[in-house]
């Protein structure tokens, strides 16, 4: 799961910054514009994940063990 939304937090980042510097959404234009249906599951999803991701700046950190 903390994959997935990292995934979706980095597409979202990614997206953001392409508007920002290029003023081009390519979740948008890959899915037909900001209001269709497809584009609005895509941003649903990357949001949900951000907000999930903010638990992972709580969770106390295991070292991970070598050789397993």
């Amino acid at each position: 799961m903390d994959r997935l939304a990292l995934l979706l937090v980095i597409i979202g980042a990614l997206n953001w910054g392409l508007i920002g510097l290029f003023q081009f959404d390519l979740v948008a234009s890959l899915f037909g514009g900001q209001s269709a249906l497809l584009s609005r599951i895509v941003y649903s999803l990357v949001g949900i994940a951000g907000a999930y991701s903010i638990s992972l700046l709580f969770r106390e950190r295991t070292p991970e063990r070598q050789g397993e």
